[in-house]
């Protein structure tokens, strides 16, 4: 009598963990990139009026964050994931992020200010992408494009919601108690899940342990890990950039709190559409092609700010804006895998988010100095765009498969 591996109970049990990862990943994401992330700038116009701060200081706090924790955290937080797992870094990530925003809601000085941006610098690293991108690689090879792109629709989510969430409390209870909520959800979202999932598969799952041991050192020998780095890089600082100022520019255009919630709910709802398409374009086509296309998307999207304005033209951008905006972050741990596989997957990953972080952080502090100088966005704009187009340039280098050479 043959037995379909479908039935067995061990396939069912693999099919249960697979959800269950699938679930956790993505309220991790919903929370900690969806809430924290996309959800702060939604504050600053708040920081500005209450304490006369310039838009190179409201978007200093992340690029400090970043710049501080990236490059001392990063690499340690993957080599701890790929040793000992993601299961407790996305716990310890949750209860940064919660505590970070808390933190900003009862701020009254600078020093405080970026405490708690070095604090949402931590939770990002240890709770957010990484840790997710590793326990999905690890529990997926077959539609590991669509589980990553299911997850990554929590970051779409988060994004959709946070700003009718902040709107409404910040109405009802000001942005000070309007913060604090939003850090109590982070922990109530993705803690718990986070503390029942399992790291991997059992000992006798394959997928990882079918991989020969890879150096890191091959890693930085090898020139397909610098165009993937620079190339996310740019693509990565012009979406931060774009993200970090686009309700200070709606908000330069007059639009109330309210109308302005709603453009960026719409870049959040665009851009789960563009998660899912990308996803299943990566699982089609070959990756490199689907990242090229991504960042030309991104690149494309910001001319339509710089011409003449016409009816619904902020709402055309905020479309395809969003489609590009879905597909950015999760095409990067795809191509790595294809690159170098996934038993260092945590290693190298780590090492290119230190380098987006600095590059998504660094931009937005760029372009609120030339907004402050000259008041207008025009230049910082225009800059994002050859960014942009710099980011799908490198990429074009890239090969389609892994290479020998790692």
């Amino acid at each position: 009598m043959i037995i379909n591996k479908e039935d067995s109970p061990e396939y069912t049990e693999t099919r249960k963990s697979q959800t269950f990862v699938i679930i956790t990943a993505f309220c991790s994401l919903l929370a900690i990139v969806g809430f924290a992330l996309y959800g702060l700038p939604f504050f600053y116009d708040f920081y500005i009026n209450e304490f006369d701060w310039s838009r190179t200081i409201v978007t200093s706090g992340n690029a400090l964050g970043k710049l501080l924790v990236a490059p001392l955290f990063g690499f340690i937080a993957g080599w701890i994931i790929d040793r000992h797992g993601p299961r407790r870094m996305m716990m310890a990530g949750a209860l940064m992020t919660g505590a970070a925003l808390i933190g900003l809601s009862l701020m009254n000085s600078l020093s405080i200010f970026y405490l708690s941006y070095i604090l949402v610098a931590l939770g990002y690293i240890f709770g957010g992408p990484l840790p997710c991108q590793v326990l999905i690689s690890r529990w997926f090879t077959k539609n590991r494009g669509k589980a990553m792109g299911i997850a990554y629709l929590g970051i779409g989510t988060g994004f959709a919601l946070v700003p009718q969430i902040a709107a409404g409390l910040e109405k009802n209870l000001g942005w000070h108690l309007a913060l604090a909520i939003l850090g109590i959800l982070i922990v109530l979202i993705a803690l718990p899940l986070a503390f029942f999932v399992k790291d991997s598969p059992s000992i006798t799952e394959t997928t990882v342990k079918a991989e020969p041991p890879v150096s890191i050192i091959s890693i930085f020998k090898n020139p397909d890990f610098y165009l993937l780095a620079f190339g996310s890089m740019c693509s990565i600082a012009a979406v931060g950039g774009m993200n970090q100022h686009l309700k200070l520019y709606l908000r330069d255009l007059t639009f109330t709190q309210s109308d302005a919630a709603n453009v960026i709910s719409l870049v959040a709802v665009m851009s789960l559409a563009g998660r899912v398409i990308m996803g299943w374009l990566a699982d089609i086509f070959p990756r490199k092609y689907v990242m090229i296309l991504i960042y030309l998307i991104v690149a494309s999207s910001i001319p339509l700010l710089l011409i003449p304005d016409f009816p619904g033209g902020i709402y055309i951008f905020a479309v395809i804006f969003g489609i590009g905006l879905g597909g950015d972050y999760m095409i990067i741990p795809l191509m790595a895998g294809d690159l170098f596989g996934v038993r260092i997957l945590g290693r190298v990953m780590g090492i290119i988010l230190v380098a987006d972080g600095i590059a998504e952080s660094t931009m937005p502090m760029a372009v609120g100095a030339i907004r402050d100088t000259s008041a207008t966005y025009m230049s910082g704009f225009v800059i994002l765009i050859f960014v942009g187009l710099a980011g799908a340039i490198i990429v074009s280098f890239l090969p389609k498969h892994k290479t020998d050479s790692v």
